[in-house]
């Protein structure tokens, strides 16, 4: 295939067609079903997959099948399964998973004046809403770059698209769906993973390894019914001193490293190098990505450290918390009981189960206070490292450095998580697996003013495209 000729094809087909569906999609509420718990009767995550594969069905892909899964009590699966090219298909290539999901996050507060969750705006190159980059872009990409293969001449080996509606929820639902699918699914030689990113948007961004997840709200309960607090403190304790207790069992709360042993492991050597390597492409980045409010703490230090900080080994973030009202309505009461939300990301080869056993029992032995402590919506992600690639895949991202970028990819750890991953790293051992995507730094997922970076995202398609030939003919 001819680079100039796909960035052509690419360009005009996002520009005519991918982007104003896309657009459109944003205004869909879809919530993950971890925070929308009448989400099947609301309809939006079906309607989600409804208009996303509508326009994948428009694109009329030679004998492309798409469909809505959905197994009961399920979030939906969208799948669209398009054959081989003629030579892909004598050569025997095998099957090609290109992944995404639809499912969005909560709203939240704090967009900027004129922007709103679910309003799609257009400006500065930039696609505003939630779930543009999020990662309604994926499917559109995907689609994209096939079509744009196939004009070009290129070749695909059969491909299937999967786009699931529950992977802001840990992608609880997709075992299932993978069990329904496995006989499809039987062949599977590369899996491309558009759920990620990198921390510019001057090269393509590879990510190599994906933190997994421990998380639980842990409550302490001192009291049957609120009282006047002159008359009960020094005798009832605060139910948020007896917290404070808990998170120091779990966190030193000056260096913020955790005090867990099972959720840390060995650091890999090669790790060091990988971290100084990518530190070293954007120098001041690291530290500087994200929009503090005063200078950053650890602006003189190591950037690979806080690289592996954020990737390789545990941190915890309370993302969230009961019990406690707002100061303008605090009264002067002892409050019987509060809560956290306690979300610790851990290394990538990690054991989420037996680092949430160990959690539970430090949270749960020796209470202080008398107080009550009760543990609920526990949730596990393990991570992943992804395999070395295989020859065919190296020669074909020098070509994209060279050809899309006009530089050489970089590879990062993600601090982040992808249950798919893990899930399919184990499931296909043999595949060849690319984990790469449109998110930036500064794209705000999950967080207010989300944005797509809209040229970064057709680039990234452009790299999909390359793929898909360099493996259909390797």
């Amino acid at each position: 295939m001819d680079a100039h000729t796909i960035r052509r094809l690419v360009d005009e087909l996002w520009t005519r067609s991918a982007l104003p569906s896309l657009a459109e999609f944003v205004r869909i509420p879809a919530l993950s079903p971890l925070y929308d718990a009448s989400w099947a009767a609301n309809g939006h995550l079906r309607a989600a997959t409804e208009h996303v594969g509508a326009w994948i069905t428009a694109r009329a892909l030679p004998g492309a099948r798409i469909e809505t899964l959905t197994l009961e009590g399920r979030s939906p699966l969208l799948i669209a399964d398009i054959p081989a090219t003629a030579g892909a298909a004598a050569r025997n290539a095998g099957t090609v998973i290109l992944y995404g999901h639809l499912d969005k996050q909560p709203p939240l507060d704090g967009w900027s004046a004129g922007l709103e969750p679910w309003k799609p705006v257009l400006r500065g190159g930039r696609l505003y809403g939630r779930g543009a980059v999020d990662d309604g872009y994926s499917g559109y990409a995907a689609t994209t770059a096939l079509e744009a293969v196939r004009a070009a001449g290129g070749e695909h080996a059969r491909t299937v698209i999967l786009l699931e509606t529950c992977e802001e929820s840990g992608s609880t639902d997709l075992p299932a769906y993978l069990d329904l699918l496995s006989q499809r699914l039987a062949h599977v030689s590369l899996v491309v993973c558009l759920d990620i990113g990198g921390i510019d948007y001057e090269r393509l961004w590879l990510t190599d390894s994906l933190r997994g997840l421990v998380q639980l709200t842990v409550t302490a309960r001192v009291l049957e019914t609120p009282q006047h607090s002159g008359l009960a403190g020094g005798i009832v304790p605060d139910p948020f001193r007896v917290l404070r207790h808990l998170l120091d069992r779990v966190e030193d709360a000056a260096s913020g490293e955790i005090k867990i042993p099972a959720m840390h492991v060995a650091l890999p050597p090669e790790r060091h190098t990988a971290a100084r390597d990518a530190a070293a492409l954007a120098p001041g980045l690291i530290a500087g990505r994200f929009p503090m409010v005063a200078p950053f703490p650890a602006a003189g230090a190591d950037e690979a450290e806080l690289l592996l900080n954020n990737t390789w080994r545990p941190a915890l973030t309370v993302t969230g918390a009961a019990g406690l009202p707002k100061p303008a309505d605090a009264g002067n009461v002892l409050r019987p009981a509060a809560s956290l939300k306690l979300s610790f990301r851990v290394p990538p080869t990690a054991d989420a189960q037996a680092a949430l056993a160990a959690l539970e029992k430090t949270l749960t032995t020796d209470v202080p206070a008398g107080a009550k402590v009760e543990l609920s919506d526990r949730l596990t992600m393990n991570g992943w490292a992804a395999p070395a690639p295989a020859p065919w895949l190296r020669a074909a991202l020098a070509r994209v450095g060279a050809e899309v970028f006009g530089r050489p990819h970089a590879v990062l750890g993600c601090g982040g998580s992808v249950p798919f991953m893990e899930l399919l790293g184990r499931k296909y051992q043999n595949a060849d697996f690319l984990a790469t995507g449109a998110l930036g730094a500064d794209s705000n997922a999950h967080g207010p003013d989300e944005w797509l970076n809209i040229a970064f995202a057709q680039r990234v398609t452009e790299v999909v495209a390359h793929i898909l030939d360099g493996h259909a003919r390797k």
